[in-house]
């Protein structure tokens, strides 16, 4: 069950309540009585920890290694991949706008 934050709007009294998602807000401050008792918005309290989980993920290891936006010569093609690895005799290749070589 989350932890929620609660701080009163009327005499400032603040108190985290163990509560399941489903329970009702509360609205009535526990210290002053009045109806100014709201829930504060909070970062979350929890880290992702076990064997698969490291500090270092997402960090650019993988975008280091992948190839830049461009191709090997320098410009962008619009061609799929089938179609450049393909022979220029090729039925795929002659759909994607590749000329036959002699």
């Amino acid at each position: 069950m989350p932890i929620y934050a609660y701080k009163c709007g009327s005499c400032g009294h603040a108190k985290d309540v163990l509560q399941k998602i489903s329970d009702p807000l509360l609205t009535v401050c526990p210290a002053c009585g009045a109806e100014a008792f709201s829930k504060q918005v909070t970062a979350a309290g929890f880290q992702l920890k076990g064997s698969g989980w490291y500090a270092t993920d997402f960090r650019g290891g993988a975008a280091a290694a992948a190839p830049s936006a461009g191709t090997a010569d320098g410009g962008a093609s619009d061609a799929p991949p089938a179609a450049k690895d393909a022979c220029a005799s090729c039925p795929a290749a002659s759909a994607a706008g590749a000329t036959p070589t002699p």
